[in-house]
């Protein structure tokens, strides 16, 4: 009943959008490329809601973002390049196509199989490079994560993921050399060895290396608010301040944090 009930609201959204398309002066004004930053701003809402674990957030972000899979469709439907039905068969097919474990006769042992198997598929498939795949406007901490974990399939990758702590260290060391020198370009290439560095072990010790920092981002900026409205109530501007006094203030934030209040 329940996947009855989806079709039809499904096939709603179709008629809706049909509509919009021939009614609505904003609708029929967008294009493929229009739509782009709306839906790099609906995924971007959409992480932020699974972040702070907001279901009702979560489940409004998605309907965003199924509108915009439609919208697109439409759109391509409207030059003849392809329809929604073409989009929906598309992953249909790959879906059976990646997961012969499923639909074929594959045995896997765990979900690493199931990568490395999912890799081997999309090479046959045509793609040249296992890196083939990696979108080039992924921010650099998602792309990071997605080119170790995409090689990683394929067994590059250390042998113990304690190894990754010597060359953390490794990268530090050549940091610091460059810093001495005081060379700015190669200064800039040791950060981007360490920060990868850094991902990688994020990876191995399974953290989510972008949701991990969005964490901190999150955490630092409600403790620096909480001290900007302790300023404010006493009456005096952080430019006022010593750095000791302010941070007196952020350690009564950071205990703030650790009992909940």
């Amino acid at each position: 009943m329940s996947n009855h009930i989806a079709k039809e609201s499904f096939g709603r959204l179709i008629d809706i959008m049909d509509e919009l398309r021939v009614k609505c002066p904003w609708d029929q004004k967008q294009t493929i490329e229009s739509l782009r930053y709306l839906t790099i701003e609906e995924t971007y809402e959409l992480a932020d809601a699974i972040l702070e674990n907001d279901m009702d957030d979560i489940r409004k972000e998605l309907g965003d973002i199924l509108l915009h899979i439609v919208f697109y469709a439409k759109i391509a439907s409207e030059t003849g390049q392809f329809t929604l039905t073409d989009v929906i068969d598309g992953i249909c097919n790959k879906l059976v196509f990646r997961h012969p474990h499923v639909f074929g006769d594959v045995s896997v042992n765990n979900a690493e199989d199931v990568k490395t198997n999912w890799e081997n598929l999309k090479i046959k498939e045509g793609n040249k490079s296992i890196l083939a795949g990696v979108p080039k406007s992924l921010p650099a901490i998602v792309k990071a994560n997605r080119v170790q974990d995409k090689v990683r399939a394929v067994g590059f990758d250390w042998d113990e993921r304690e190894q990754v702590w010597d060359k953390i260290e490794e990268e530090l060391s050549e940091l610091k050399v460059e810093i001495d020198r005081m060379d700015a370009e190669k200064i800039e290439a040791e950060f981007g060895d360490l920060l990868f560095s850094l991902v990688n072990a994020a990876r191995l010790y399974g953290i989510d290396p972008e949701a991990a920092l969005e964490r901190t981002n999150k955490k630092f900026i409600k403790r620096f608010n909480y001290l900007e409205q302790h300023t404010i109530k006493a009456g005096r501007p952080l430019t006022s301040m010593t750095l000791d006094e302010m941070n007196a203030i952020w350690e009564e934030a950071k205990k703030e944090d650790s009992t909940g209040q």
